[in-house]
């Protein structure tokens, strides 16, 4: 498993840097129909960063926990954590993309 905690730390980092990059105010990095009605574009970048670096955890955890895995209950769990991480920071994105653009698309 030490292969997949090497490819979900690297796709964390690439995730993080994102989310650093979104938070400090990059909203071009978000694709323009996403975010059309947009009125208060810090504040929105700030809130995008901040649910997409619940997306990035989420590998970053799952690979942690694939460092230890040994058993194959273990790397049940590593692939657990990461589909719910995935999941909740999406549901986050969801929360902000309805709070600032009044709708998801």
């Amino acid at each position: 498993m030490l292969v997949y905690s090497i490819i979900m730390f690297l796709a964390a980092l690439l995730l993080l840097a994102l989310s650093a990059a979104v938070y400090k105010g990059r909203t071009d990095l978000i694709h323009d129909y996403h975010q059309s009605k947009v009125q208060d574009k810090p504040a929105y970048g700030r809130a995008f960063g901040k649910a997409l670096a619940v997306v990035a955890l989420a590998p970053l955890v799952s690979g942690v926990i694939g460092l230890f895995a040994a058993s194959r209950p273990l790397r049940l769990i590593a692939v657990a954590a990461l589909i719910v991480g995935l999941c909740a920071g999406i549901g986050c994105i969801v929360a902000v993309q309805r709070k600032y653009n009044r709708g998801v698309f």
